[in-house]
């Protein structure tokens, strides 16, 4: 008696419905380029803010802090070597933040199609419109570099070479005024969640250090938005002048 062919398992199994990825396809890996890349703008955000702050010592001062970011590296660097480099490794990290949280937020969407019926009251403000902020600073970025770096839409009359002056006119009007305090209240959010986000993604974070880590995310939004408003601030009340 012949026997019945037997089922070739391993030609007929049927293909895997979750094909592997890679790291950088993962949730994880996802939320890890969010995570490294919001940790650079944060450092320059700090050079930043601390630069600007030299507004307050007079026009020399600060004129002098530009030129010197355009020299930096000299003589290995020639003249604003460094600075197109901090500008392209500041867009690729912006880029890699903003498409990461693009697709990790499409992929939330896949994953719950039916919207909650009740927010999470637990969830802080800032959770709740990371979304939104992070929309607003995307324009923000926009029109502060056509604004004080272009000078297209520059107020005054834009002038190479002399940001102080450039300062001074954009935060003599009431819409730039505006626009740059909405932003910076936008960036306090952003820091505060993000910080504590990218602790928890990148190992950092602990039940032990849970409260170490929430107060140094409060404190780090509190300077930067303090530090970047008092610009505007001191222009506005002519302390800046």
């Amino acid at each position: 008696m012949a026997l019945a062919p037997t089922r070739d398992r391993t030609t007929n199994r049927p293909p895997s419905p979750t094909p592997h990825r890679g790291f950088l396809s993962s949730t994880l890996g996802k939320k890890t380029v969010m995570a490294v890349s919001g940790l650079l703008m944060l450092g320059y955000l700090v050079a930043h803010v601390a630069g600007n702050l030299k507004v307050f010592f007079g026009p020399e001062e600060f004129n002098g802090y530009a030129h010197w970011l355009r020299v930096l590296g000299a003589p290995v660097l020639h003249h604003e070597w460094a600075l197109w480099i901090v500008r392209i490794v500041l867009l690729a990290a912006v880029a890699a933040h903003a498409v990461s949280a693009y697709q990790l937020s499409r992929r939330d969407v896949k994953a719950r199609p039916t919207a909650y019926v009740h927010r999470r009251r637990r969830a802080s403000y800032a959770t709740r419109t990371m979304r939104w902020g992070g929309i607003i600073l995307a324009l923000f970025i926009v029109w502060h570099i056509l604004d004080l770096t272009t000078g297209t839409v520059h107020p005054g009359g834009f002038e190479d070479g002399k940001p102080y002056q450039n300062v001074i006119d954009t935060f003599s009007t009431w819409y730039g005024n505006v626009i740059y305090i909405v932003a910076m209240l936008a960036v306090g959010l952003h820091v505060r969640h993000g910080f504590w986000s990218a602790a928890q993604t990148l190992g950092v974070g602990s039940a032990r250090r849970e409260r170490l880590l929430r107060g140094l995310a409060t404190t780090l939004a509190i300077v930067l938005t303090a530090g970047f408003v008092s610009v505007p601030v001191g222009v506005m009340t002519g302390l800046v002048s």
